[in-house]
């Protein structure tokens, strides 16, 4: 057999071999790293084709959602409305109502109290969409996480949250409310919805909108605050339940006064307010929290004046109370006061069980205007107004009208046919001899405005009631009772009366009553002239049942006290009609 030749490797041959291997290698290496390059490239563009999916996906529910969520309207308890009473100088008197908030027209809002809110409340309210994304998200990672709550920073969110949703906290209520704040933003004008936000948004002390605040914490209308008390509200509202002992409370108010010079400062700083201006603002005095009772006098003005308010309108009184009213009275506050507490101060104790009572009735002759409409001591323990309703025995007190020939048409000449008048109803007789002649119904609303829009304005009721040559002849007998040259001239055949002198401007006193000395039951006093025309009865009960009031009235007789306490109302009221009566004297009527 042939030996199969040998073949010799060279070194060269082994490199040469070792070179195609690791070329092979090279080669295998580098399409895997083109398959992974390309697999990732393909990985990378399925996941942002994922997420670009995704993305439109979330931004068509967006949309879908925006379009299909309607714009609530506010649920009944943010529109719910209460009647606000004022007297005849807009001095707060009380209000009726389930809720303290009164609607007003931005217009109404001065601006800086306007700018005060923004600053303090939402700086970039004028130019925002109506949402603040980072609050957004606060709120959803505290609802993930269980932290703190965290609520809307915008204006129109927080209008939305506190209007039109409930106080629901909750990622899904959040969405909600930033859809339909982002809807309001593109469909309602900015002003439209400072205007909301500002009449319902809470301040404390009970009060919701800008007006009701003004009111409580300042006793004016929102018109009326300055910088310094528009600031000062707009500070509280970071707070209000905290904030609203201030004034009462140190540690509060010196919180409250430090973010207030933080929102003055911001108004500033935005031109809000000028240098002067802000150099100029002075930390606002505050009413006195908690107010005391409503229970007492005011109650029978609010009761007398809701009545008559409904009447006007047509509506009961339950719609007036829920309707957002001012009702502008006719009583002078100052006055009714200063009375109630004279009448408190001169009424004794109760006697075996014998309380007496005293009604005061001030109304404007020719007019009808009631200033003064004292009913009673408390609200709360008499809700009857013994002024109003009160049937007191008239005794002589309607003699002066009983005399030979005079004439009378309505009302008067019903009047005379009552023994126990109101003293309402028997302070109009006095004020038509005031008024030569004139009855004016007494009436105790002068005006009745919503959303600064008049909606009724009252015009006195007037009609002749007797000829004014008659009632100046009745107030000449009433002033200079048995004067020489008296009044009346017997001989004339129709029975005229014929003035001995000039009446005078007043004012003319008349002290009346039933029975006398220890058998007094009931004591009148009238006091008028052509400016006011004041009544006082006094009269007792125990029981329920009327009693003397005779032993009720201190040391002094029952005619002397009531001429002594309407006389002293009457100097309270200014004497209207040149002086104050001369000391009190029992008087007795004149005969017909």
């Amino acid at each position: 057999m042939n030996a199969r030749p040998t073949t010799r490797v060279t070194g060269r041959d082994l490199l040469r071999r070792g070179g195609a291997r690791l070329r092979g290698i090279g080669t295998f290496l580098r399409r895997t790293r083109l398959r992974r390059r390309r697999t990732r490239v393909r990985r990378l563009r399925r996941v942002l084709a994922a997420l670009l999916t995704l993305f439109l996906l979330v931004c068509a529910a967006v949309v879908v959602a925006y379009r299909m969520t309607p714009i609530p309207e506010p649920h009944p308890e943010t529109v719910s409305q209460s009647t606000v009473f004022v007297d005849t100088e807009g001095d707060y008197l009380g209000r009726r109502g389930p809720v303290d908030r009164q609607d007003i027209p931005l217009k109404q809002v001065p601006r800086h109290v306007q700018d005060a809110v923004i600053a303090a409340e939402n700086r970039s309210f004028r130019t925002d969409s109506g949402v603040a994304p980072s609050a957004i998200l606060r709120a959803a990672l505290a609802t993930v996480t269980g932290g703190d709550r965290q609520g809307g920073s915008t204006i129109t969110q927080q209008y939305v949250k506190n209007a039109l949703l409930t106080p629901e906290q909750s990622l899904k209520r959040k969405a909600h409310e930033a859809l339909i704040a982002v809807k309001l933003d593109r469909t309602r004008a900015k002003d439209d919805i400072l205007a909301g936000y500002l009449n319902t948004v809470y301040f404390g002390r009970g009060a919701a909108g800008v007006e009701s605040a003004a009111r409580n914490y300042f006793g004016i209308g929102a018109r009326d605050l300055t910088v310094s008390q528009g600031a000062a509200l707009a500070s509280i509202l970071n707070l209000p339940s905290y904030y609203e002992r201030a004034g009462a409370d140190a540690k509060v108010t010196g919180t409250l006064e430090r973010r207030w010079v933080w929102v003055l400062d911001a108004m500033a700083d935005s031109k809000a307010i000028s240098a002067r201006e802000r150099a100029a603002a002075r930390f606002p005095a505050f009413r006195f929290y908690p107010p005391g009772g409503t229970n007492g006098q005011r109650q029978y003005l609010i009761d007398t004046a809701s009545a008559e308010a409904a009447d006007r309108l047509g509506i009961s009184e339950d719609q007036l109370a829920r309707g957002g009213y001012k009702v502008h009275t006719t009583f002078d506050l100052g006055l009714q006061d200063e009375t109630a507490e004279l009448v408190r101060e001169r009424t004794s104790q109760a006697v075996k069980g014998a309380r007496l009572h005293t009604a005061v009735v001030a109304t404007v002759p020719g007019d009808g205007a009631v200033r003064v409409l004292y009913g009673g001591a408390d609200y709360a323990h008499q809700p009857f107004n013994d002024a109003v309703d009160g049937a007191v025995e008239a005794g002589t007190v309607l003699e002066p009208f009983a005399y030979k020939g005079l004439r009378f048409g309505d009302p008067l000449s019903g009047l005379l046919r009552e023994t126990a008048p109101t003293p309402l109803r028997l302070n109009a007789a006095y004020a038509t001899l005031a008024a030569d002649g004139t009855y004016a119904a007494p009436y105790t609303v002068a005006k009745i405005t919503k959303a600064g829009r008049t909606v009724h304005t009252a015009r006195p009721k007037t009609r002749t009631a007797m000829h004014g040559k008659e009632a100046a002849v009745v107030t000449e007998l009433l002033n200079v009772p048995g004067a020489e040259g008296g009044a009346f001239v017997p001989g004339a055949e129709d029975g005229a009366f014929v003035p001995a002198r000039a009446v005078p401007a007043g004012p003319v006193v008349h002290s009346a009553g039933a029975g006398s000395g220890p058998g007094t039951r009931t004591s009148w006093r009238s006091v008028y002239s052509p400016r006011l025309a004041l009544t006082l009865a006094l009269f007792a009960e125990r029981g329920g049942k009327p009693v003397r009031v005779a032993g009720l009235t201190g040391d002094l007789p029952p005619d002397a006290y009531a001429a002594l306490t309407a006389n002293e109302v009457w100097r309270l009221a200014g004497s209207p009609g040149g002086r104050t009566p001369e000391h009190p004297k029992p008087t007795t009527a004149p005969v017909p």
